[in-house]
């Protein structure tokens, strides 16, 4: 896609917020603000940018648009910031940036059952359905009081927080909630703001209504109701959005639930549900391949690659399937001796939530399998797999750019923005190779070699595949993949919420 295309598409977003925003706020809502306040020895708060997908997804708007963005207070530096400015938005200092943020505070203890209890270990695990029923989740009385004393608590503050910002004018906001932490937000600021314009966007999958059931009727019920109460809830796929449908259509017997539209009336509302995949600044994405920083990444990585390299970058969590597909290269080793050095395995793995057992237990096993492959098929002067736990972005970008074959098979994802980060920047024609589960694959599909997530087998013989494939072949994929990830970029993905939300309005 041409410079010239990208700004007239950037141009006429611009010209849309402008619009919407004349008269009336917009109000952004997440966990995770985009700011975060350090204390320094000197004295004075130091902001720095704050990490996560939403903030970079957000970026065009925190670099052009005058909002509000409606975080928790994460550390003491949050918390003083909040107490300086005396329960008031503050204007980010940040170059570039031209919101203001407004923080949310709960008590310590109130917070960690949201999060710690609630939150991760709980819905998290559900909606990646990564729980063992037989076994796991426990809903005891801990699990209640995090639900009533964290998560309804916390909601209703950040609730509470919306409506104080929305009071600073006279119009009715726009108000953007994102994601799993705060399910209950709409219905509370549905409750005090009857003619604002709420969207809630999920980032994680929604799965079908019978896993649901494995919650206390009382939480999906109240879940439901609030997403029932915003005007457009948003999903990666519209699978997400078909789950969510019958979900309500279970839990809320009264709803009228429209599956073919894709709306739910409840309560005299109308709800409307939309896929949109979130996607990646390409052209940032592209920078950062061609940074002299990148450059020497590449230059490091370079000895470690054979005649076929295969990659992956991930999380080092259960969801991603990363023990699976260690096993699959396994096998692609005992059954093809003549790729013995010739092909390398590139993992970068960033460690994550090791405070989970689950997570910590699942990351040994990692070691452990990765290890066993280099013990039991490497060389002297081949080692089958190089493993890279450290959460360094400019080095697996580099890592992108090299790769034969890039290997995503997760058991579940979202999205999954590796899967389009990693062919724009690929100099190689690489191949990709993906499991039908994560979200990226509706998008995807025509170009990728798919697997199911379970199929240790099917994955061996793709990447066989992957490994042997014609460069024709191997470009003609390329080429699909980079003109779907160019075609609904970033820009795209917000800008089909903001027209769908003025549609509502």
């Amino acid at each position: 896609m041409s410079t010239a295309t990208d700004e007239a598409r950037s141009a006429e977003f611009l010209a849309l917020c402008a619009e919407m925003l004349d008269k009336r706020r917009l109000i952004v809502v997440s966990n995770r603000g985009p700011v975060e306040y350090h204390v320094t020895s000197e004295g004075p708060l130091q902001a720095r940018r704050g990490s996560g997908g939403l903030v970079t997804a957000l970026s065009t708007l925190t670099r052009n648009i005058d909002f509000t963005w409606v975080a928790s207070a994460m550390g003491e530096g949050d918390r003083r910031a909040l107490e300086s400015s005396e329960g008031a938005s503050i204007p980010s200092t940040l170059p570039g940036h031209r919101f203001s943020l407004r923080y949310v505070t709960t008590p310590r203890r109130v917070y960690h059952k949201y999060y710690n209890i609630l939150c991760n270990p709980l819905l998290w695990f559900l909606q990646h359905h990564m729980w063992n029923a037989s076994y796991t989740p426990n809903v005891d009385h801990a699990v209640h009081d995090a639900w009533e004393n964290g998560y309804v608590t916390v909601n209703r503050a950040f609730a509470d927080a919306v409506v104080a910002e929305a009071a600073q004018s006279s119009e009715p906001p726009y108000v953007m909630v994102h994601d799993y932490h705060l399910y209950l937000v709409p219905g509370y600021v549905r409750q005090e703001l009857p003619e604002a314009t709420i969207q809630h966007y999920l980032h994680i999958p929604w799965p079908g209504p019978s896993y649901w059931q494995l919650l206390p009727s009382h939480m999906c019920r109240s879940i439901c109701e609030s997403l029932c109460s915003a005007d457009v809830v948003g999903f990666q796929t519209v699978r997400d959005a078909q789950s969510f449908l019958a979900t309500c259509s279970l839990f809320l017997p009264k709803a009228e639930v429209d599956f073919s539209g894709g709306v739910v009336n409840f309560n005299g509302h109308k709800t409307a549900t939309h896929a949109y995949p979130l996607s990646i600044d390409v052209e940032e994405i592209r920078r950062i391949a061609i940074s002299p920083r990148a450059s020497e990444y590449k230059q490091r990585l370079m000895p470690l690659c054979a005649e076929k390299t295969i990659v992956r970058v991930d999380r080092a969590e259960p969801n991603k399937n990363i023990v699976r597909g260690f096993r699959a290269y396994e096998h692609l080793l005992e059954r093809y001796p003549e790729l013995h050095g010739k092909v390398t395995f590139l993992a970068f793995l960033v460690p994550s939530r090791t405070h989970i057992r689950q997570y910590q237990r699942y990351l040994d096993e990692i070691q452990q399998v990765a290890s066993d492959i280099n013990g039991n098929y490497g060389s002297s002067d081949w080692q089958p797999v190089h493993l890279f736990l450290e959460n360094n972005y400019t080095q697996a970008i580099a890592a992108l750019c090299q790769y034969d074959v890039l290997l995503i098979n997760a058991v579940i994802d979202g999205m999954n923005l590796i899967a389009k980060e990693g062919p724009v920047v690929n100099a190689k024609n690489g191949v990709l190779v993906l499991t039908e589960t994560v979200g990226a694959y509706q998008q995807l599909a025509e170009g990728a070699l798919s697997v199911a997530p379970t199929d240790v087998e099917g994955t061996t013989d793709a990447l066989y595949e992957a490994l042997t494939m014609s460069e024709e072949e191997r470009a003609k994929r390329q080429a699909v993949l980079v003109e779907a990830i160019e075609r609904e970029d970033l820009l795209h993905w917000l800008q089909q919420q903001f027209q769908d939300i003025r549609g509502v309005a």
